[in-house]
């Protein structure tokens, strides 16, 4: 298991974050319990170290008429490492894909496509994904309903070690 050099303080400041990107260096210091300097510093470290990468607004994807999720399940034509780099380089290009993961199973990949409705996906589908020489078989989902998404990383795996430190490790 790979160690992680995060202290208590530091998950409370991840987790804060992760529930309120907007706070303030005051606010964040305040709900920590550290002065505003050092949870700077710590926020910086943090930033720097990679485990924060970015801040960004969710947006509610119905208000911006982005009202179709379709989880697209692909298997690469003739298995190779290129046919795969080569698909993950085209479903990276695509605005449209908002996630995607290579899987274990029936399929290769799966991608999360965020699009105004079913005309739209189908223009994407027989324009842009069909004519990819490298899928061998796509199959769509469509979310009838959102229950859960964009939800924070859980950081419960997380277990303290002596000394006072964090390790990743399996929960009691």
């Amino acid at each position: 298991m790979p160690y992680i050099n995060l202290d208590a303080i530091d998950l409370k400041i991840l987790r804060a974050l992760q529930s309120d990107g907007r706070l303030t260096n005051n606010e964040l210091a305040d709900q920590v319990g550290l002065s505003p300097s050092p949870c700077l510093r710590r926020v910086r470290r943090l930033e720097r170290d990679g485990f924060i990468r970015t801040y960004r607004a969710v947006l509610d994807r119905d208000s911006v008429g982005l009202g179709l999720t379709v989880f697209v399940e692909i298997k690469v034509e003739k298995h190779s490492r290129d046919n795969a780099r080569a698909l993950q380089e085209a479903l990276e290009a695509m605005p449209e894909v908002v996630a995607c993961h290579m899987v274990s199973g029936t399929a290769d990949f799966i991608a999360e496509i965020v699009v105004p409705n079913l005309k739209v996906y189908e223009r994407l589908l027989t324009e842009r994904l069909l004519t990819l020489p490298m899928i061998g078989d796509i199959r769509s989902n469509f979310a009838l309903t959102r229950v859960k998404s964009d939800g924070p990383l859980p950081l419960t795996h997380l277990k303290r070690e002596a000394g006072g430190r964090e390790a990743v490790g399996d929960c009691d």
